[in-house]
């Protein structure tokens, strides 16, 4: 019986071992467009939205956006999403083939939504937008401080609460948010002339929430002279759009970001250090009401539904299943510990906080708790 557990011991390691093994993602892209909803990615520009009071010049948003098929308008929209992406990975979301993918915190807006988003749970101590130091240790925190990673973590954002929310103090984390400077050694020639551009832009979006193109253009030189590990990048004008009520313009930047992503992949790939070596996942932060009255807004007291979500991943290690129709619905506190079972890592949150589990449908492998 002895020999029989022992035997059955060794099996299971090894099968854990070669498991952390498989995966062949040594690096991994974050990208989320803030407050950008499920309908535009999976149904492409609402027609309701369209013929409404948001939209101020019908006849060239219909020219450059619709279409009476909803799976034509959705390439229209992103087209990067609707070829690479659902080609070659896994889009989430989809209410529409029973897809459903949500935030777990009460609160359906920023702040909550990228804590639960990198600290893999939901805390309702974080129940505003304001510059509180976020006391949970987050998964590019984690990542940062192991030692195949120190130093090869870093964060570009335009909304200028970031340094909050990953607490840039204590976890020692490269966050460029809002209009900082990028201050390192050796850098190149772009980088520091970027350093003056931001501020010779209009600073349309209030004087602290940096232009997506500046966060665009910052997150790509330092990709390209740094290499990072893990690099995350934030956008953040489709929601300014939205709440201005400017229903072209958040159409239109959904589809410059867009193409800001196919950028960023285009370079992964034709890279040795990146080339399928890579895993990229996009998101959001939170939703958006669902009917025109309050598409404008988020918020569980303010807009029903939301809290409905989505998410993309395309890499090496994810199955190339397209639009994925899961009976379950995943949570944004599960993409945490996703991120960190890519990477080989198990992350563990402090404080005795349960952070939520692997999407293992993201790789296709039971996961057995083995690290690379």
């Amino acid at each position: 019986m002895k020999n029989i557990i022992l035997i059955l011991l060794a099996v299971v390691v090894n099968c854990s071992s070669l498991l952390a093994q498989s995966f062949k993602t040594k690096n991994v892209i974050i990208v989320t467009l803030d407050g950008l909803r499920w309908q535009e990615l999976y149904r492409g520009a609402d027609s309701a939205l369209i013929n409404s009071k948001y939209t101020d010049d019908k006849p060239a948003v219909r020219k450059q956006f619709w279409s009476a098929a909803a799976t034509d308008r959705r390439k229209l929209l992103f087209p990067f999403i609707w070829s690479t992406v659902v080609q070659g990975g896994q889009l989430y979301g989809n209410r529409d083939l029973g897809s459903k993918d949500e935030v777990a915190n009460p609160y359906y807006f920023s702040y909550p939504g990228y804590n639960e988003l990198f600290t893999g749970f939901p805390d309702p101590h974080i129940n505003s937008n304001g510059p509180v130091i976020n006391p949970n240790v987050n998964v590019l925190e984690y990542i940062n401080k192991q030692k195949e990673f120190e130093n090869k973590v870093a964060v570009f954002a335009s909304w200028e609460r970031f340094p909050q929310i990953l607490n840039a103090k204590r976890s020692g984390l490269l966050i460029n948010a809002g209009y900082m400077n990028l201050n390192l050694p050796n850098m190149n020639a772009r980088l520091k002339y970027l350093n003056e551009m931001q501020y010779k832009t209009p600073h349309y979006l209030g004087d602290s929430t940096r232009l997506d193109f500046l966060t665009f253009e910052f997150a790509k030189e330092y990709l390209k002279q740094y290499q990072p590990r893990v690099l995350y990048v934030a956008f953040d004008e489709t929601d300014e759009m939205a709440h201005s009520g400017y229903y072209k313009f958040y159409l239109d930047r959904a589809h410059q970001e867009d193409a800001y992503i196919q950028e960023l992949w285009e370079y992964l790939q034709s890279n040795p250090v990146y080339k399928d070596k890579t895993t990229l996942i996009i998101t959001c932060d939170h939703g958006r009401g669902d009917v025109t009255s309050s598409w404008r807004n988020h918020g569980s007291f303010i807009a029903p539904h939301s809290e409905q979500t989505w998410f993309g991943v395309l890499g090496p290690d994810t199955p190339s299943l397209g639009e994925m129709k899961l009976s379950e619905t995943t949570y944004h506190k599960q993409l945490a510990q996703t991120i960190a079972k890519l990477l080989g890592l198990d992350f563990k949150a402090a404080a005795g906080h349960e952070v939520g589990e692997a999407i293992n449908s993201v790789t296709g492998i039971e996961w057995l708790g083995a690290s690379r």
